[in-house]
């Protein structure tokens, strides 16, 4: 069984027992899980059910297994031909990582 969610602006597939890597929110200090509810898609033994766009009642639970680390550096050069105009910016995304504990469908 598999699901297909969306979580700040992208789409992802998930499995129970998957480890996912979202983009970090804020969450209490105490907090174990994240609930994600706008599932687009589940398949199962008997089908796919697609949602039109979310599932009502569709729910995927995951635990919270790293609360917060960085992805790699990105460079950001900007350059303008023949007026001296040189600029270099770096930016690195915070990330978190959850497994996939439960698919409510």
């Amino acid at each position: 069984m598999y699901a297909i969610f969306e979580d700040s602006g992208t789409q992802l597939k998930a499995q129970v027992g998957d480890v996912l890597i979202i983009d970090l929110r804020d969450l209490p200090l105490d907090a174990k899980s994240v609930t994600f509810e706008r599932v687009l898609l589940v398949s199962g033994d008997k089908g796919a059910t697609i949602g039109n766009p979310y599932l009502k009642g569709a729910k995927i639970v995951a635990d919270v297994v790293e609360r917060e680390f960085k992805g790699e550096k990105i460079d950001i050069v900007k350059y303008k031909r023949r007026k001296g105009y040189h600029k270099k910016q770096g930016h690195r995304q915070r990330y978190m990582r959850v497994k996939v504990t439960a698919i409510n469908a």
